[in-house]
């Protein structure tokens, strides 16, 4: 049985790769899960697919350095009773779900942000991924960030202001509690980008996810296209998907040919998996 499973920091879709069968569960991201999650995310699965003895091909968000992967491949060998099982970034998944075997960039664009050039086998050259708090730009929670930072500052308009605070009726010390005491800060940030997605003919909201895909395209995608000369890419991701149509047309501005958007890897990997298989 071979399963594939593609993890953000929100959730975690795992495929049997034979049936095309999916669950979901939480995300798992090893730099905010602990064992607990991981395991009890498995045994979901185990009960949902019918699992039993698998080759697991996981790939996930914070799994770049060795250190984490080691830890996710010990917890899910122990949780899915897995006869192997190999883990990967979701750069690396997001290259082979969008592009195959074909050279190009690749972007994700989700709760987080990456970026980087594949070779038609592997990533030949990134940067590396800072996070939600140093980097993460054009991502949904760099987008809440924005947002929330200036409708804290006081530099909305009345009108975008009123919009937000009905859609989030929180008082300033309830939005430092989310953001500095509770749990899972990325996602509660990048949960805000909905309301910069659902009003992009505000032009407020317009142009602050304008500014977050600059921001993207100025730290990440520059350096790879000048040093790689590709200017063709693949987008994945949530936020990727729900405001294609504008991402297209930024990026089209700034001489990047867009080809696939997609909100998922996870039926890319299918297919790239069951091509091998067969």
């Amino acid at each position: 049985m071979t399963l594939v499973a593609d993890s953000g920091s929100t959730k975690t879709i795992w495929a049997d790769v034979e049936s095309g069968s999916k669950v979901v569960t939480e995300g798992l991201n090893p730099h905010f899960s602990t064992d607990e999650q991981v395991l009890s995310a498995c045994n979901t699965v185990k009960k949902v697919l019918s699992v039993s003895k698998p080759v697991l091909f996981f790939y996930g968000a914070g799994c770049g350095s060795a250190d984490q992967r080691t830890r996710m491949h010990q917890l899910l060998c122990q949780g899915l009773d897995a006869t192997q099982v190999f883990v990967e970034t979701d750069m690396l998944g997001a290259c082979r779900a969008t592009s195959g075997r074909e050279a190009s960039l690749v972007g994700i664009l989700g709760t987080g942000s990456n970026s980087c050039y594949y070779d038609g086998t592997c990533i030949a050259q990134t940067y590396p991924s800072l996070g939600y708090i140093l980097g993460d730009e054009g991502s949904a929670n760099h987008i809440g960030r924005i947002l929330l930072t200036e409708y804290l500052n006081g530099t909305l308009t009345k009108e975008t202001t009123s919009l937000f605070h009905d859609s989030y009726p929180y008082k300033y010390e309830e939005w430092i509690d989310h953001i500095y005491h509770k749990p899972n800060a990325n996602r509660f940030l990048a949960s805000l980008a909905i309301f910069a997605v659902n009003n992009l003919d505000n032009s407020e909201c317009k142009r602050i996810v304008a500014n977050a895909i600059d921001q993207w395209y100025c730290i990440q995608l520059q350096r790879l296209i000048e040093s790689t000369r590709c200017n063709h890419i693949n987008v994945i991701g949530g936020l990727a998907k729900a405001i294609e149509p504008f991402l297209r047309q930024q990026l089209s501005e700034k001489g990047l040919d867009v080809g696939t958007v997609s909100a998922e890897p996870i039926n890319g990997l299918v297919q790239f998996y069951a091509l091998k298989i067969s």
